[in-house]
């Protein structure tokens, strides 16, 4: 129940906006001045207080003050019978929610308090939310020197608006570096917005980026924000970034350049505060050659580059990622699960294309499917116990290893069977196309292959 604290030193006033307010299934303390109301403050906790501004002694602009330093959650309502504009300016200057002339019309009050308590109850679901995605979203975890690396100038460049370019194999967590840049950063309060270049049909980019004005082209039937307006004041994360076609490469060059660019269809220039990050797997130097992207952009984006090492060259990072991928997935069996020393042998001798990604499913699966609380190497991918019963023996070609290579040379052979349509490749394939993209991407498949 929403607790109100009434200031007002008219009796009938104050007896009468009371009883109105309790009405509403509000509790409800009504004082005759802002001393007593500050007392009341001190012992106990408010979401609201309604104040006259003149009040013998202790007034109402001495009681707003004393809300704000002493308890800056609670919102004040203020309210005159000699009230101006100048007043009303200054009391919301000064930190007051609302302010209201009197006479008032009781139903008006009403609204206006009912309005203050429920934004109190979005800012608290905001704050739970933002919360939740932080646990959802924890640090990179591990304790090779190659992380530690990593971490270190994570701290070192999170102050800043630099522009990042992360770079590293699908699975190394590009994402997590950049929403850790993002939560240290000045712009940790700010939104933080995702786009992924390659999972955006060429057609849509522009738009999806920068927004469209009404009947830019059919089917712009309203107009739309573009996700550089709904990052304003924040960062955005610009992920698979070697994908964005060249005409856009353009217009990304100018925003990070200038902080200003226009809708689609648009004729007024909009300008931006976005702090860029971005992400790709792929050779940006190599596509550079190939004129597939921009050299001045390349440089624009190459500021301070962060390169993430594929898990298997800091295998020592793999147990404590086991251990923290079994404790989430324990929570969600219901059971604590844990891995033999022989099971967690196979993991660290296992290469991992798929780098943590790969990891985390092995687990997860390992973790739904294993009939004990304890992993075993039964209980993980064959490939896996397969590379641990080999190790030694001098065969290079693991199962995991023979089945890659047969699953690229296959759709290498369909691609160039539907000259490169990814979405005839995908059908025969009988995969989805974002399935088939992400395996190319494993595999470095160009798009042109």
């Amino acid at each position: 129940m929403a607790r109100i604290l009434l200031a007002e030193d008219d009796e009938i006033m104050r007896i009468t906006i009371q009883d109105r307010l309790k009405k509403n299934k509000w509790h409800v303390e009504a004082v005759p001045n802002g001393k007593e109301a500050s007392e009341r403050l001190k012992k106990g906790n408010y979401h609201l207080v309604i104040s006259d501004i003149r009040m013998p002694g202790f007034d109402g602009w001495q009681l707003l003050k004393f809300v704000r330093q002493s308890a800056p959650n609670t919102d004040i309502i203020m309210m005159t019978a000699f009230g101006s504009v100048d007043d009303a300016i200054e009391s919301l200057k000064k930190g007051a929610a609302d302010y209201i002339l009197k006479p008032f019309n009781m139903d008006d009050l009403i609204i206006r308090v009912s309005r203050i308590l429920e934004m109190q109850t979005i800012k608290a679901r905001c704050t739970s939310l933002e919360e939740s995605c932080r646990e959802m979203h924890p640090d990179m975890i591990g304790k090779s020197k190659a992380l530690a690396h990593i971490l270190g100038l994570i701290k070192q460049v999170a102050p800043t608006d630099s522009t990042v370019l992360i770079l590293g194999e699908s699975g190394t967590g590009k994402e997590l570096v950049a929403s850790s840049i993002h939560q240290q950063s000045k712009r940790a309060s700010k939104p933080f917005v995702r786009i992924n270049c390659a999972a955006i049909p060429e057609g849509l980019m522009e738009s999806e980026l920068f927004g469209h004005e009404k009947g830019a082209f059919t089917g712009a039937h309203v107009k739309k924000l573009g996700k550089f307006e709904m990052a304003d004041g924040g960062s955005m994360l610009l992920d698979e970034i070697g994908e964005m076609p060249l005409a856009l490469q353009a217009k990304l060059l100018r925003v990070l350049e200038e902080s200003m660019y226009e809708r689609v269809g648009g004729t007024g220039t909009i300008k931006v505060d976005v702090r860029i990050l971005c992400a790709t797997s792929k050779d940006l130097e190599q596509a550079v050659d190939g004129g597939s992207f921009r050299k001045d952009l390349y440089y624009r984006l190459n500021v301070i580059p962060i390169h993430l090492p594929p898990l298997r060259e800091r295998k020592e990072d793999i147990p404590v990622l086991t251990e923290h991928f079994l404790h989430e997935f324990s929570i969600n069996r219901g059971m604590k699960m844990e891995i033999s020393p022989e099971a967690m042998q196979c993991l660290i001798d296992y290469n991992y294309p798929g780098n943590v990604r790969e990891l985390k499913n092995i687990i997860e699966r390992a973790s739904v499917l294993a009939p004990e609380q304890v992993i075993k190497p039964h209980d993980l991918p064959a490939d896996l116990s397969v590379a641990k019963e080999h190790a030694g023996e001098g065969d290079t070609f693991s199962l995991s290893q023979t089945m890659a290579k047969t699953e690229k040379q296959l759709i290498l052979k369909v691609l160039a069977q539907t000259n490169g349509k990814k979405g005839e490749a995908a059908d025969l394939l009988g995969i989805s196309r974002k399935n088939l993209w992400e395996k190319m991407k494993l595999y470095n498949i160009s798009a042109g292959s």
